[in-house]
Parts: structure tokens; sequence; C-alpha cells
């Protein structure tokens, strides 16, 4: 079943990216990974926001009390309500980067990189806390992508992008350690590959797909029960939004594309897709 998107912003990011909900603010915050660009827009002012970050930036999200924590090339910062900048964790690889990131129910950030190149094995998946220790959990990831948790925080879902597929964790709220993994939904060949993630209040997991054009929804068990195609080839990640949680917001890039699409690297929207789930701010 195909849903109507709208444009919420028209753009031409390079790499647009990790749409996510700040509720206190009532915007959208999302990026520009190869742009250093962290953008937000608040749907019901229509209000615009453009900062440039020093280097390429994976994730942005909410903090607890304000601010921004950002996911960077060469670490992950903090950046305060009056704009004041500071690292929180500074580990600079050459030729690695950023890439997606996401809060756990616990206010922990978990941070995803990955090698410019895309060697395999070349990327990582880290928790880091408020106090700026961090644990890696995966060693070998080759492009980090969508993570999130079901509704009742004992699952932890994660893309690992050549793999294919949307995988699915034990998670332990207590202590943050993820165990059992498995696969939830394989992408098939010609589909694209599984990009960014979030989980609705049913505990259904959305997938963008790269290079495929649209958004999947899976169920808690694992079967497609819904398709949105979207007017470009690399929707990035998506995202609930909006006052009551129910606008799916879609980011898009442009990069590699000879002769992009006129919508892409806009950000998107499906007006009445389905019921979010709140998501935490990162404690710290």
């Amino acid at each position: 079943m195909s849903a109507g998107y709208e444009v919420a912003v028209r753009a031409e990011a390079t790499l647009g990216e990790g749409p996510t909900w700040d509720a206190a603010g009532e915007r959208l915050l999302w990026i520009d990974i190869l742009g250093s660009r962290v953008h937000t827009y608040a749907p019901g002012s229509g209000r615009r926001t453009v900062r440039v970050t020093e280097q390429h930036v994976g994730a942005v999200k909410p903090r607890v009390g304000g601010g921004l924590v950002l996911n960077l090339r060469d670490g992950v910062g903090l950046l305060d309500p009056d704009g004041t900048f500071r690292w929180l964790h500074h580990e600079p690889v050459p030729g690695r980067r950023a890439n997606d990131a996401a809060v756990a129910p616990d206010g922990a950030l978990w941070t995803g990189t990955m090698r410019y190149d895309e060697a395999p094995g070349g990327g990582t998946l880290s928790r880091i806390t408020a106090d700026g220790a961090v644990r890696t959990v995966l060693d070998d990831v080759t492009v980090s992508n969508g993570t999130g948790w079901s509704p009742d925080g004992r699952l932890m879902y994660y893309i690992d992008s050549p793999t294919r597929r949307v995988d699915v964790f034990d998670y332990d709220i207590n202590t943050g350690q993820v165990a059992g993994r498995r696969t939830l939904a394989v992408v098939e060949d010609g589909a694209g590959f599984p990009d960014g993630l979030t989980v609705d209040a049913d505990g259904c997991v959305w997938v963008a797909l790269w290079d495929g054009g649209a958004v999947r929804r899976y169920t808690p068990d694992g079967r497609l029960d819904r398709v949105v195609d979207l007017p470009v080839p690399r929707p990035t990640a998506c995202a609930f939004g909006g006052a009551d949680l129910t606008d799916l917001y879609i980011t898009t890039a442009t990069t590699g594309l000879t002769a992009p699409p006129p919508l892409a690297g806009s950000l998107l929207v499906v007006p009445g897709a389905g019921k979010g789930l709140a998501q935490p701010s990162f404690a710290g």
C-alpha cells in the first residue's frame, strides 16, 4: 500500500539524513552529512534554520535541558543553547566519519561510524553516556545506520546497510547491554539497501530504502505490511513528528546521482502515516 507524500522543505541536500522530532522545540532536526549542515524545521510556523558545522556531521539529537548532541567526524560534541561547543568524546580516526545515531531509552547515545571508502568492517557502533564514557558494542560494521527500540525498550533494531538486513537484539534496559542478534527482515536484491529506521507505537519498524525509492513498514514478526513509494531514488531515513507524532518525515540525498530528480535532497513528509513514539533526549 502506498501513501501520499508532501514536500516539507524543498532542498538539495547532498546527503540529507537523521530526521528527529524535538518535542520541546516543536521542530524537526535533520542534517546534511556531507554538506556539514544542521537543519531545523518547525511545521507549525514554517520557520527554518541552518547551522554549518566545521566537519561532516552524522547525526544530531536534542539534549535534556536544551542544546544538541552531535555525532561528528572526529567524535561526539555538545552544543549548548547559547551556541557554545565542546567535545564530549574526541577520537579522530583517519579515513573514518560519523554516521547515524540514536538515543536509547536510558538517555545514552548510540553512535555509528563508517569508512569514507566504505571498506568492509571499517566502522563501529558505540554507546556513549553523559559522562563521556564510551563502550564499543560492534567493531566490524561497514555502514552503520538505523538504530531504534521497541515500545517497551526490550528490543533494539539495527542496520548495517550492505548486509541488506534489519537485525534485532535483546536489550537490557537497566545496563544498556545487547544480546541475541538475529534477523528481523531481509531486503531482497533489486529493492535497495536498508538505511535509517524508526519504530512506531505498534512496535512496527519503518525503514528507508537507499536506491529503493521507498520506505517500508515491517511488523514485529518481520512481515512487510506497508510500502510508501517516493519520487526520489535515495531516501535515507524517517521519523515521526508533529504535535501528535503522526506525520512521517523522510530525508533524501542527491549524492552519487548523475541527474537527480527535482525533489532529491528535499525533506518529505507523509501526513497521518501512523503513530510514532516519543523519543528520549540525550541525558548529557
